[in-house]
């Protein structure tokens, strides 16, 4: 074909809502040269049977803003791009059966408010104002979201599409992908029209995302970590007390969520759309026997209504109304879902230039915003807002098939559930486990899963209830609480152990590294024989991670990092290595462990099972030793703020130095005592306090930054114009009057009538017995005695600004004893 394009800066795999979203936000901003493929029609995946319900409602922050942003650039979209488009904006109702639900609810409403929206906690009378044919049984109360609605999700993707075209993007239908090579920095897209030579390519494929992931494996791509799941809803006939309401009121009745059952209500038309998100759920194509075909564009599974029988009578007894009509038409379409249920946006794994946006549950609502923050990663390399929550380097080697699935059927069951703080889900475990597992599940320990990794998150004594239903509340107070205060006061007065397997941990050597380093980092660098924290920024100067920089010589370091960010920081430091391959970077994570024994008396119990150690040797030291008869590496230095020591030894000699030190007279601790400790001290978390949604000087860190140096690290400039100009958040370390909860993430902080800022992490203090949150907040709050509130749960606390140094041990007096 004489027009088929033979180069593109950006080929886009999949023209559903998310890709012809991407290839819109990208034309918008400039970038013509880009072209989608669509193997079918568009919409000929999962949106076009998608029931395009638009809530603005999520617990998390980053897919609230996403969503947030989509659903306002659909009410101007079909005005922007001139195409028609059926948007109702009806409004919804969240019904909660139990008081935890409307605290998540309130703590939601807070949230929104933060991000300029409006949800309105109701009594369940209130509800029945909104919606006259409701039942209220069994109801504590509710949430109205007045800019919720549906919209019709083909509509949607055409006027997505003809932006795109009217902006110079290109769209090539029934052009399936048939393979990919590389020349140089180049792909080679394949398809039965031809070839495309193209710069970056992303895979928006849906539920054929993993089919097109297996392209790029020979790349250095991994399986996609998803499960297509079954999704049923259907619609009623036309109800006449219904039409007659309508008519009325001339507006449609609003959705409702019965989110404690598990499904959602709308009115269609002049009948009812009822979509069940059931416990007895099915995974499609997941087994040799039921293979995924070629090509399912515009089909559907079998009805299987028999799944959803409890889930209609509920709705039923709900809104009789239901029982009225028969049912016109079922739908039960696949759905993809990743084991957390969040979609996977931004950089593909171990392949350069190539991107994914894909794994959507909720697609319609999120395709909006997720072309902004896709097109976003593509040119910039950064996002507006820190996306990391579905960032797909998340997932690392633990997530196998049988943990995609389980998890996928665990998450689909509950999409509506909360996440409690103290709640482990159970699905998918024991993937990474210590050479202590045994040992610690002997102990008492009730583990948590960290990338995989089995750590305890605290340790139960007979009596103490350690059933999962009593995890499920967002009170400080459970069986834990008496624990952790003891594993604290061990920490402190005596001598705590954590065996915590997982620290991601690379080799960095070459001749050049520590130069590389240093144009890398904000900082400085250790010397050889020390270890310091390292910290890199995006060109913004915000934050991208935090490292732990251990230098064993010249050009010979190990650069170790949280858990989670394994594949994101490997990915993030591979990609910035120069060219040549004279400085090598190697993830040996799974070949070392570490035990951090910390406390007043650590020094003492040390001196019993090691040879060939220096136990005076400074705050920061590394040095080499036996620990138990075994080869290990001390590092002089404990997230919990007192006197302590990592040890770090191989996988397999773990057991022999934890049972050593916990024969020596050390108490296990675990995570839950560690994050208690940590915030006492001001210590900062990934992902949590260390984000890109703030710069290296809001993060409260300039300590770590030398702007003097002659070395031009990326973000360096922004820095020194902000350091110039004053900045705008600072951040802070909150002492709460805290009821029952601490803050949770993005709590909004209150000065007065106007929200300022948000915390970032929140835990009990229980060497001060205080309420402690750490958060940012607009410059002029950040001054120490001022008088804030951090909104928790629908409750405002008064919270008191401290002084820019460590609630526990302002003086470090205790690490560097």
């Amino acid at each position: 074909m004489s027009d088929f394009p033979t180069t593109a800066r950006v080929v886009i795999i999949g023209g559903g809502v998310v890709g012809t979203s991407t290839l819109y936000h990208l034309a918008k901003a400039g970038w013509e040269d880009c072209v989608l493929l669509e193997k079918n029609e568009l919409t000929a995946g999962s949106t076009w049977h998608a029931a395009g319900n638009c809530p603005n409602f999520a617990p998390n922050w980053a897919v609230m803003n996403m969503q947030r942003y989509g659903l306002e650039m659909y009410r101007t979209l079909a005005d922007d791009v001139d195409y028609p488009m059926n948007y109702h904006v009806t409004g919804s109702l969240r019904l909660a059966h139990s008081k935890e639900r409307m605290q998540e609810f309130e703590k939601v409403a807070s949230q929104a408010r933060y991000q300029g929206l409006t949800m309105d906690i109701l009594t369940p009378q209130e509800l029945k104002e909104h919606n006259p044919f409701m039942e209220l049984h069994d109801l504590e109360g509710g949430m109205l979201d007045p800019l919720d609605g549906d919209i019709d999700p083909a509509q949607l993707t055409q006027a997505l599409a003809k932006g795109a075209r009217d902006a110079g993007g290109r769209i090539e239908r029934f052009c399936p992908l048939t393979g990919l090579e590389r020349d140089g920095d180049e792909w080679i897209v394949k398809t039965p029209k031809g070839e495309i030579r193209a710069q970056y390519v992303a895979n928006c494929a849906g539920y054929y995302a993993q089919r097109v992931g297996e392209m790029f494996k020979p790349f250095g791509g991994r399986t996609v970590p998803m499960v297509v799941m079954s999704h049923q809803y259907f619609l009623t006939e036309p109800i006449s007390e219904l039409e007659a309401w309508t008519k009325e009121k001339g507006h449609k009745l609003p959705l409702v969520r019965d989110v404690d059952i598990s499904y959602y209500l709308r009115q269609d038309k002049y009948g009812l759309n009822l979509g069940p998100y059931e416990r007895n759920c099915k995974a499609h194509w997941v087994t040799p026997q039921d293979p995924m075909p070629d090509d399912f564009s515009f089909q559907l599974y079998p009805d299987d209504l028999e799944r959803l029988e409890f889930y209609i009578e509920d709705a039923m007894e709900r809104v009789p109304l239901l029982g009225t009509a028969g049912v016109g038409r079922n739908i039960n379409g696949p759905i993809p879902y990743a084991p957390d249920g969040l979609p996977m946006i931004g950089p593909m794994p171990g392949v350069k230039n190539a991107f994914e946006a894909h794994s959507f549950t909720f697609g319609i609502a999120q395709g909006g915003g997720a072309g902004k923050v896709l097109s976003e990663w593509i040119m910039h390399g950064e996002t507006e807002m820190d996306m990391w929550s579905c960032d797909p380097r998340r997932y690392t080697d633990y997530a196998d098939h049988d943990y995609c699935l389980s998890k996928a059927m665990e998450t689909y069951g509950h999409e509506y559930a909360m996440h409690f703080p103290h709640h482990e889900w159970p699905a998918g475990r024991d993937k990474k486990l210590s050479a202590n597992h045994a040992s610690l599940l002997a102990s008492g320990g009730q583990m948590g899963a960290y990338n995989g990794w089995e750590r305890a998150n605290w340790f139960a004594q007979d009596g103490d209830d350690t059933s999962e239903e009593s995890t499920q509340t967002w009170m400080r107070d459970g069986p834990w609480k008496q624990r952790i205060k003891e594993e604290v006061e061990a920490c402190t007065n005596g001598v705590g152990v954590l065996d915590i397997p997982g620290f991601s941990r690379y080799t960095l050597k070459g001749e050049g590294a520590a130069e590389w380093l240093r144009n890398q980092i904000a900082g400085a660098l250790p010397k050889a024989g020390r270890m310091n924290l390292g910290y890199f920024t995006d060109n913004r100067g915000r934050i991208v991670t935090e490292v732990t920089i251990i230098r064993w010589g010249e050009d010979d370091f190990w650069i170790m990092t949280a858990a989670v960010a394994q594949w994101h920081d490997f990915e993030f430091l591979k990609s910035r290595l120069p060219e040549g391959g004279a400085i090598e970077l190697v993830d040996i994570t799974k070949d070392w462990s570490t035990l951090i024994v910390t406390g007043a008396k650590s020094r003492e119990l040390l001196l019993e099972i090691t040879e060939g150690a220096d136990l005076e040797a400074g705050w920061l030291s590394i040095q080499d030793a036996t620990v138990a008869g075994k080869a290990a590496k001390l590092f002089r230095i404990s997230f919990a703020g007192e006197l302590g020591w990592e040890v770090h030894t191989s996988f397999d000699d773990s057991a022999s130095a934890y049972e050593a030190v916990k024969a020596a007279g050390a108490k296990p601790f675990g995570m839950y005592a560690l994050n208690s400790m940590r915030i006492e001290k001001g210590y900062r978390t990934w992902k949590g306090d260390l984000s890109t949604d703030y710069t290296l000087l809001e993060g409260g860190l300039s300590r770590f930054l030398r702007l003097n140096k002659e070395q031009d690290f990326p973000g360096k400039a922004a820095l020194a114009r902000e350091q110039q100009q004053g900045s705008k958040k600072g951040f802070v370390t909150l002492v709460v009057e805290a009821g029952d909860a601490d803050a949770p993430y993005m709590s909004p902080i209150w000065m007065g009538d106007d929200i300022v800022g948000e915390t970032t992490s929140g835990d009990w203090g229980y060497r001060i017995n205080k309420s402690i949150a750490l958060g940012v907040v607009k410059a002029e709050a950040a001054k120490p005695g001022t008088v804030l509130e951090v909104e928790i749960y629908g409750e405002r606390c008064r919270a008191i600004v401290q002084e820019d140094q460590p609630l526990w041990d302002p003086e470090n007096a205790r690490i560097r004893a």
